[in-house]
């Protein structure tokens, strides 16, 4: 499966209906995930190489849960598509969306960055 960036990484008007419209509060919760999410990607490598597939599947859906903040639709599909392979044990097939998890959380930081 194929990820496609569509426009921005970060859908704004989205994130801030998230936090009810505090700028503040989403400047906030974007610092901790910039903060944190490499971290959650290197979990997630990891699970992948040792093929721990329930790892794998818990860490894809604690980044996708994150990226959702932001309605980051790159990031949330690839994370999903993820937790779902990782359901399926299907770990072996897993690197390129990995990559295109990768990518899009890297065109997401510096949106996050700017806030």
């Amino acid at each position: 499966m194929s990820v496609q960036f569509l426009g921005t990484a970060l859908d704004r008007e989205m994130a801030l209906s998230r936090v009810e419209g505090d700028a503040d509060l989403l400047k906030e919760i974007a610092a901790l995930f910039l903060g944190d999410y490499p971290k959650a990607l290197q979990e997630l490598h990891e699970a992948v190489a040792q093929g721990d597939a329930k790892h794998a599947e818990r860490a894809a859906h604690g980044l996708k849960g994150s990226v959702a903040n932001f309605g980051a639709r790159a990031a949330v599909e690839a994370a999903r598509t993820i937790e779902h392979m990782a359901r399926a044990e299907k770990l072996a097939d897993v690197t390129p969306v990995l990559e295109q998890l990768k990518e899009a959380l890297e065109a997401l930081r510096p949106e996050l960055e700017k806030l």
